[in-house]
């Protein structure tokens, strides 16, 4: 799972061009919205669409779950690891 954590990290920072942060610095557990890491809606709408490129996971706009998948690291990759069955 930390590969997959590794792998989420380096395509926040590279598909919301987010040059002042660095995969290292995201914490896994650390919320990617509000207080956390800042993103907003337009930043989850582009994750979604690299994180359905890289790991050919899909996000329907209409899932309520998705705020839960998308609270922190830890969560995207558990969501990413479930669908994939590993």
């Amino acid at each position: 799972m930390d590969n997959v954590k590794q792998q989420i990290k380096e395509l926040i920072v590279k598909a919301l061009e987010l040059e002042d942060i660095r995969p290292d610095n995201i914490v896994d557990s650390e919320p990617l919205f509000g207080e956390g890491l800042g993103l907003d809606s337009i930043d989850a709408l582009e994750l979604s669409v690299a994180l359905k490129k890289t790991f050919g996971v899909k996000f329907s706009a209409e899932n309520a779950d998705n705020k839960k998948h998308f609270a922190s690291v830890d969560a995207l990759a558990a969501h990413i690891q479930a669908i994939r069955g590993t």
